[in-house]
């Protein structure tokens, strides 16, 4: 499981996260949704270790994330974050590129590292683009090969950050379908959208980000439907 324990995180005199507590169980689906400059973003990044926190824990597994002896290349393994834009090598191919983290960070052969990368991209529908530079292919196919490449990994969690948002409107239904591929097969998934139909639809739970706090947690009937604080009503009256 994922905890977040009254995480608090600034930058300069900037306060974005101001005691946030959630915990993601394994096999759980959670969608977080609020306006821009939230928090959202912020969080998924702590969760990863990317980015310090200044207050309160993270544990993933049981290990803390922030602790001083924690071996965050390992325990990143465990948890692929796809985010806004694919940063893509453009001068490797799909393979390649899906390929690079299995052989300089896992260590493994060029052969072994083919046969996971191959089997990932056919999973997300790459199958016959293995030889294609990144330039040649669509936002969407980009963006399904950056999450193949984060499931080559073998990671437990997967982290979203709004990986439609740069997408043309045509283009986002083949991401969010292989997203719901993936919670059809049991990943824990913690997901950053604006996607308001694939939030309710997928998710175990919906989280309502505003101010750097989660204003309140629920299920998608209950948040979309009821939701019992008006900032939660007043935003999804203004994207609904």
């Amino acid at each position: 499981m994922i905890e977040i324990e009254n995480v608090r995180k600034s930058f300069g005199n900037l306060e974005v996260i101001k005691g946030v507590s959630m915990n993601v169980a394994r096999g759980e689906v959670v969608s977080v949704i609020g306006g821009s400059g939230s928090g959202k973003s912020t969080m998924l990044m702590c969760i990863n270790g990317l980015e310090p926190i200044d207050s309160g824990r993270i544990l993933v597994d049981g290990v803390e994330v922030h602790a001083k002896g924690t071996d965050l290349n390992k325990l990143r393994t465990n948890i692929g974050i796809v985010f806004q834009q694919w940063n893509a090598f453009p001068h490797l191919t799909v393979l390649e590129n899906t390929t690079l983290a299995l052989r300089k960070v896992l260590g493994k052969s060029r052969a072994e590292a083919d046969e996971i990368a191959i089997k990932q991209l056919e999973h997300v529908g790459l199958g016959d683009k293995l030889k294609v530079y990144p330039s040649k292919l669509s936002g969407g196919q980009q963006q399904r090969m950056a999450i193949a490449r984060a499931l080559s990994m073998s990671p437990k969690y997967m982290l979203f950050d709004e990986v439609t948002s740069a997408l043309d409107p045509q283009l986002v239904g083949e991401v969010l379908d292989t997203m719901r591929l993936l919670a059809s097969e049991g990943m824990t998934m913690i997901v950053v959208t604006h996607e308001m139909a694939f939030a309710r639809e997928v998710s175990n739970r919906v989280a309502f980000f505003k101010d750097g706090l989660i204003h309140e947690i629920g299920s998608p009937k209950q948040i979309f439907e009821t939701p019992e604080r008006p900032e939660t009503a007043a935003f999804l009256k203004s994207v609904l």
